[in-house]
């Protein structure tokens, strides 16, 4: 601008000295040209400013990028700070059973809940007009507040730890591992510590922290999900026996046996949440017979007195609570919104009177999930959200879909979920080249990056990929290549993705002639590019990382495939249901041919349960024995080839011992491995997200 006032006030000058008409126009002529050029200069220096503080601005923003026919895959730089490796132990050393994991990532750290207010997959909630309870899942633990809480205020007491930091499970009376179900009728509480297969009983609401329960029910439960009291009657869900154990009084013993154990007349798969009034009965069954193990809620309209069939069915998942007026409100761990009847449904077509739509999470899911629930005090609802992670409160009970809850209880706000702002993730799978550790997770429909080894727990990623369709179940590294492979997308970066860049290449439901179904496994090495359908009962072999026109050099006719893996001299397929052949393949990829044969794992041997990776890498060879909860290691590949048994065991200090726990030493429904010569990343399955990083010695 001070340029430009210089330009006028030589101009009015020299308009004041010429006096000749027609210099005066040339004069002007050339002031214009002059006047002109120095705009363009100033337009181009902005241009060049402006673009760099929007690129700076990018940066530190989500970006939604176009990807092609698959929509926009988000990118978002975390800026994490954390500290890195800097060395590794020798070669030469390995595990030894039993050993401690030295750091664990989606997660706080061992032993350590972050406090009274970040929970961790809550399950069920429950009230008597006064007190709240809350039974806080995955930190083994049961939140008390001794008043009914009217924003985001912490917990009065905590059952099950001795304080509000802690979180290792436990078998004494004082402890818990997993419990998803609570109930009080104002004088008794009663906790389903599941994956202890009991239920804690305390006659008085508890006043201290740690207190041990009174009576504890154990005999022939397996794997109880919720319980339910009105202080007269009594009902425990017996999710792994398939019925649920009814006592028309409340027991004054511990070893007092049910009036009725309620199968439906044969019809319950795992029943799992109970509501009731005393009268009605409503008994969600995650795999309900009646419905071909799928989801469905059975109803009974008046308290079974003998294992009589149903009355009716609802559809999904629902659990909830009976309001005083008579009105039902039950929360859906599936597909459907929460609902409200004011009048209890007497059959199957009778509708919600209201559905509540504004419970959403970023991406428009229902953040519920198992063990989710809502009850009814002071006119207030509170819905406890699994997945979302918080407690939502409405002041008053609803009376259109759209209302939003007026506050949240373990989050700042209704949005927030700490799940994600504290890097929690779901179904962790890894990748790892002994430099950077890469993340997916079919759960979260994300890729979490860490451009360097994190060296600390509760290390937050430097990158996040956001995917907008379902998530990647398997993934693979070798050399410059990562790929993502899940449902019928397989994502292709053909340099590592350190810096936020986006995948060189997108494969969406074919590949040639092979119609993707289900991908479920991918596996790359020097020579050839794997992908498993467990749909299609097929691994397809391509020659080198393939475009949309490869075709597969070989077919491999696999019941089942799932995760993949392979050292370039073996490929291995974990075959996870196959209960009658065996659950783990290793093919010599040298002998590769569309009737090749693998070695299968004896069972005999080592005894595999729902096993969900196998993993070669460095020429030793692990198992991810999900359902057992432990982790077979072999130095040698070639030792699992002669049929000999595992070198160690991580995750527990006996192969015997099989119950899920999360102490550091344990692992809880391990599912997938990777491993770089130095550490081993163990990944925990649905019940639990946790990242374990074990070293050799």
């Amino acid at each position: 601008m001070r340029r430009f006032e210089e330009l006028k006030a030589t101009l009015k000058k020299a308009g004041l000295l010429l006096e000749n008409h027609k210099l005066t126009k040339i004069f002007l002529a050339l002031s214009l040209v002059i006047l002109v050029l120095l705009i363009s200069s100033f337009v181009i220096y902005l241009k060049q400013n402006l673009e760099s503080d929007l690129t700076q601005t990018k940066e530190d923003q989500l970006q939604f990028q176009e990807t092609g026919k698959t929509g926009e895959i988000s990118v978002k730089a975390t800026g994490a700070k954390y500290k890195t490796v800097t060395s590794k132990s020798p070669a030469g050393g390995w595990f030894t059973t039993g050993q401690d994991a030295d750091i664990m990532l989606s997660g706080i750290d061992f032993n350590n809940t972050g406090g009274p207010l970040l929970f961790n997959h809550p399950g069920e909630v429950t009230t008597d007009g006064r007190h709240l309870l809350l039974a806080d899942r995955n930190n083994n633990r049961v939140l008390i507040w001794n008043t009914l809480p009217t924003s985001n205020t912490p917990p009065d007491l905590v059952l099950g730890q001795k304080n509000f930091i802690t979180n290792n499970p436990g078998k004494g009376a004082d402890q818990m591992n997993w419990p998803v179900g609570v109930t009080t009728d104002g004088t008794h509480v009663l906790v389903a510590d599941t994956y202890n297969d009991r239920v804690l009983i305390w006659n008085l609401i508890p006043t201290k922290n740690g207190q041990p329960a009174d009576l504890i029910i154990e005999s022939k439960l397996r794997w109880p999900w919720d319980v339910w009291t009105n202080g007269n009657k009594l009902a425990i869900s017996n999710t792994g026996g398939s019925s649920v154990f009814l006592w028309n009084s409340f027991p004054a013993t511990s070893s007092e046996p049910p009036d009725t154990v309620l199968t439906a007349q044969g019809k319950m798969g795992t029943p799992r949440g109970i509501t009731s009034n005393g009268q009605y009965l409503i008994v969600a069954d995650h795999n309900n017979k009646a419905v071909n193990s799928q989801s469905a809620t059975f109803v009974w309209k008046n308290w079974p007195a003998s294992d009589v069939v149903y009355d009716f069915l609802l559809d999904g998942w629902r659990t909830g609570t009976f309001l005083p007026d008579g009105r039902l409100a039950l929360l859906s761990t599936t597909h459907f919104a929460p609902s409200l009847w004011n009048i209890p449904p007497i059959g199957s077509d009778d509708k919600p009177d209201l559905e509540l739509t504004q419970i959403q999470g970023p991406g428009g899911q229902l953040e519920t999930g198992d063990g989710s629930d809502i009850v009814w005090a002071e006119d207030r609802l509170y819905l406890s959200l699994s997945n979302g992670n918080k407690i939502l409160v409405y002041n008053s009970v609803p009376d259109s879909s759209t209302d939003r809850a007026d506050f949240a209880i373990g989050a700042p706000d209704i949005k927030t979920n700490t799940l994600e702002t504290n890097f929690f993730l779901g179904n962790p799978v890894m990748a790892t080249n002994g430099k950077s550790l890469f993340v997916s997770s079919d759960f979260d429909k994300r890729l979490f990056v860490w451009k360097s080894l994190p060296d600390q727990s509760n290390a937050h990623p430097d990158f996040v990929y956001q995917f907008p369709e379902a998530g990647s179940w398997d993934n693979t590294l070798w050399g410059n290549t990562l790929a993502l492979a899940g449902r019928k997308t397989v994502y292709i970066w053909k340099n590592l993705p350190l810096n936020g860049e986006l995948p060189n290449d997108i494969l969406t439901d074919r590949v040639g002639s092979v119609q993707f179904q289900e991908l479920h496994g991918v596996a790359v090495d020097n020579k050839y590019f794997y992908l498993a359908d467990s749909q299609a009962d097929k691994v397809y072999v391509f020659e080198g990382v393939p475009d949309k026109n490869s075709e597969p050099k070989f077919r491999l006719s696999i019941d089942q495939p799932r995760r993949l893996s392979s050292d370039g001299k073996y490929l291995v397929v974990a075959t996870t249901l196959d209960n009658q052949t065996g659950h783990i393949k290793i093919f010599t990829i040298a002998d590769l041919a569309h009737d090749a044969k693998p070695k299968t794992l004896d069972r005999r041997i080592v005894p595999t349960n729902l096993p969900e990776d196998a993993l070669a890498a460095g020429g030793s060879f692990f198992v991810a024995n999900t359902g057992n909860n432990v982790v077979y290691a072999w130095r040698n590949i070639e030792d699992v080839l002669a049929g000999k048994t595992y070198d160690t065991i991580l995750g527990e200090s006996s192969a015997e011992d099989t119950k899920p726990e999360i102490d550091k030493n344990k692992v809880f429904w391990p599912a997938s491995l990777a491993f770089d010569g130095s550490f081993l990343w163990v990944g925990e399955f649905k019940f639990s997200g946790r990242i374990l990083r074990f070293s050799i010695h």
